[in-house]
This record gives structure tokens, C-alpha cells and sequence, in this order.
């Protein structure tokens, strides 16, 4: 077993932050030694599955800062709108940092955490899981060996799934813009960041444009009551809470997610009670929701590439699908193969990553890994092992917030250097 020499705090064990935890800790390449969770029951359960002692678990992450550095590095996982503060006071306790996605909902919240890494000198590394998987790191080899020619043009799709969407956006956490951010930053700061990782580029000016369409209230159906085990019409409708959670039950992965976010209580009569009386039961064409469930974003780049993203609620839950075309070539992968077809040759080859199968959705092997080279640079002290620091994030981020200003005004948003 490989020597432990990194520690590690959580702020924030939800599902993100016990995922990335969980996989630090796996075959003893770091230890989890002291955890800030709000919810007890998921606090306890993160402290016994690490055998964290009482007096290092706290209900809240100022109690965790408070106690002073206890670790090398933290995990902070807690709500986007929460990341700006505990990032930027564990910086300045030194220790090493894991940031959930975003980095933070405003550039001058993004910019405070930037000057305090950079004054402490600790690493940063926010999890843009997606820069860290053999698909990614394929794609970028295939085009520096030039297989396609110099790259055009990008097409790239995130396909949120139907439930998903009414899930998180709809129902959950990340439903109302003035409690998170707008959509494309919460969920989709991941894809426009791996667009400028591939072609190498910033984009200079982007366009946009989304909405919400469908889950609002002029769309609800005749007769719909406010909750779903309350409804007639329940049966007949893509979004039934009843049918979704339930069955979730005897599987572990989906218990764990969605599933886990609804009730700790994973019985039938569990699941009921949240949702008689919880959020997650609520009709999804009456809540308080104002996030966009589609929206396109056009870049040009400096270098006259262009680059389209959609992300979409409306189809299944799948793995991003990418598109790029070169002078010499056209190459196309769906986030497990890669083919690529040579225009001189007429020739298709295929490349397969090894990651994952058909049933699998999400990003579990791009987390692992992001896990992984965390842990390695904070026991070797070699930040190349990080895929980006918190400059390139804030670059990334800047690409959203103009997106999303082009979305609204419906112009087209110069990006300065």
C-alpha cells in the first residue's frame, strides 16, 4: 500500500465532496482528517466512513477554519454561491485547495481567490474534471499530431437529460439564478472551458442565445396539482417525481444520486415522505425556477476558429458529443471513442479511451482522475500535475458571464484580452 503523506479537510460532504474525498482516500493515498458538513446525517456517516474523530467534524466551515490548519490540502464542495469566502480563508491558513466548480458566481469573487492563492502560494485547482480524462488528452494529441489538419470549427453538446434537468434546475439546488448563477455557469463552465482546452485558445467575442421554454407554468397541464403523488395526470408525464425516485430504490449508485440529494431514508415510505413534503415532490411546471433549460453559445477565437455549444434539458442523460473539423480531416467522439476520417486517404480510424460502457452517464473516471493528480501535486509539490490554475478558470468563467450578457442584450460581446 502506498505511504500516506497528504492530508486532507472537507468543507462540504455532499455528493461532490464525498466523491472527490472518497477517491483521495482510496488505497491510502491521502487521509481525511476533519470534515464541515451542515447536514448531520451526512456529516456522521462522512466522519464514520473516514473514522473521523468528534472533535475534528463541525457543522459549518467557519468552525473547520476556526480550529486553524489541520491539513495539507481541503476539499471545499460547498453551494456555489459559497465558495468566495471559505476559499479565500483557508488560502490564507495555507492550506493547498480543491474548488468545486465554479470557482465563484461573480469576477470580483473570482478575483479575491486569486489573490489569495497567490499571496499564500498554495495550489488551486478547480475541478474541471473534464481537462483530466483519456478522451480529453486524446483529442488534444490527435490534433497536435495534426491527424485533422488545423482545426476550423467545433460543435459540442451537453445533453442534461430530461430528469436531470427537472432534478437539479427544476427542483433542486440549482433551479434560480439569484441562489447559484445562471445555468451555463453552474452546469456548463466544465464544457466551455474544455472547448478552449482543446483548441488551445480564448475566445474574443461570443454570442448566445437560450431560455426557459417548457418548465413554467403556462405549460402545465390541465388538471396538474402542485405535487406529484397529489397528481392525476401523474402517470402520463415525463417528469413525475413518483416515478423517478422510486425507482432509484436497490440500486446503490443511483441511491447515492439523485436519489440521496431527496431523503437519507432510501424505503418506500422514505421516499413518499420527502415527497409529500419536500422539494423534489413539487410539480415542475409550478415551482420557483428561473434557469434556462436550453441555450446555444457561438465563439471566434483569435486564430478565425469558430466553436458552437448547445446544452439541452430535452434529451437522455448522456455523455458530451463532440464534433471538430480540420483542413485535413474530420474527427468526432461521443466522450469514450474517437474517430477520426483523413481527407487525403478517405480513411476512418477509431480510437477507444477504455473508460466506462454504454449504461455509464456523468463524469466518475474525469473525477477520479482530477482526485488523483490533486493528491500527486500536493505530495510531490509539482503543479504542472494540475490541469489549470485559478487564472485559466477565471478565463473560462469570463467566457460564460459574456455569454450570458449576449444571451440578455442580444449582441455580440467582445472579450478583451
Amino acid at each position: 500500500m502506498q505511504e500516506t503523506t497528504v492530508t486532507l479537510a472537507v468543507a462540504g460532504a455532499g455528493v461532490r465532496g464525498s466523491a472527490y474525498a472518497d477517491r483521495c482516500a482510496t488505497g491510502g493515498a491521502a487521509t481525511i482528517v476533519a470534515v464541515a458538513e451542515r447536514d448531520p446525517v451526512r456529516r456522521a456517516a462522512f466522519a464514520e466512513r473516514h473514522g473521523i474523530p468528534l472533535e475534528r467534524t463541525f457543522a459549518d466551515w467557519r468552525d473547520l477554519a476556526a480550529a486553524g490548519r489541520l491539513a495539507d490540502g481541503i476539499i471545499v464542495a460547498t453551494l456555489d454561491h459559497e465558495h468566495v469566502e471559505p476559499a479565500v480563508r483557508f488560502a490564507g491558513q495555507g492550506y493547498h485547495i480543491l474548488l468545486e466548480k465554479p470557482m465563484a458566481t461573480t469576477e470580483p469573487d473570482c478575483q479575491r481567490i486569486i489573490d489569495a492563492v497567490e499571496r499564500s502560494g498554495s495550489m488551486l485547482a478547480v475541478c474541471h474534471v473534464l481537462r483530466y480524462t483519456p478522451y480529453t488528452r486524446l483529442v488534444r494529441q490527435l490534433i497536435a499530431k495534426g491527424r485533422i489538419g488545423t482545426p476550423v470549427s467545433v460543435q459540442h453538446l451537453e445533453p442534461v437529460g430530461w430528469w436531470h434537468q427537472a432534478h437539479s434546475y427544476v427542483r433542486g439546488n440549482w433551479r434560480r439564478e439569484a441562489e447559484s448563477g445562471p445555468m451555463l455557469l453552474t452546469k456548463s463552465c466544465h464544457d466551455i472551458d474544455w472547448i478552449m482546452h482543446v483548441l488551445g485558445e480564448v475566445p474574443s467575442r461570443v454570442s448566445s442565445f437560450g431560455r426557459l421554454s417548457h418548465f413554467r407554468p403556462d405549460n402545465r397541464p390541465a388538471g396538474a396539482a402542485d405535487r406529484c403523488l397529489d397528481c392525476p395526470v401523474e402517470r402520463d408525464c415525463a417528469y413525475s417525481a413518483k416515478r423517478l425516485y422510486l425507482s432509484c430504490l436497490g440500486d446503490p449508485d443511483r441511491e447515492r444520486w439523485p436519489l440521496g440529494a431527496v431523503t437519507h431514508d432510501v424505503t418506500t415510505e422514505g421516499v413518499l415522505a420527502a415527497l409529500r413534503d419536500g422539494p423534489y415532490g413539487r410539480c415542475v411546471y409550478g415551482g420557483d425556477n428561473d434557469v434556462v433549460d436550453h441555450q446555444v453559445v457561438s465563439m471566434e477565437f483569435p486564430s478565425g476558429a469558430t466553436a458552437s455549444f448547445t446544452m439541452t434539458a430535452f434529451t437522455p442523460m448522456a455523455q458530451r458529443q463532440t464534433r471538430i473539423f480540420g483542413t485535413r480531416g474530420y474527427l468526432e467522439g461521443d466522450s469514450r471513442q474517437v474517430s477520426v476520417r483523413d481527407f487525403v486517404t478517405g480513411e476512418v480510424e477509431t480510437f477507444d479511451t477504455g473508460t466506462g460502457h454504454e449504461s455509464q452517464i456523468g463524469h466518475v473516471e474525469a473525477d477520479d482522475a482530477l482526485a488523483d493528480a490533486f493528491v500527486a501535486a500536493l505530495a510531490t509539490g509539482d503543479r504542472s500535475l494540475l490541469s489549470s490554475d485559478a487564472r485559466e478558470s477565471l478565463a473560462g468563467h469570463r467566457v460564460v458571464w459574456a455569454a450570458e450578457l449576449a444571451r440578455r442584450t442580444g449582441q455580440v460581446v467582445e472579450i478583451p484580452r
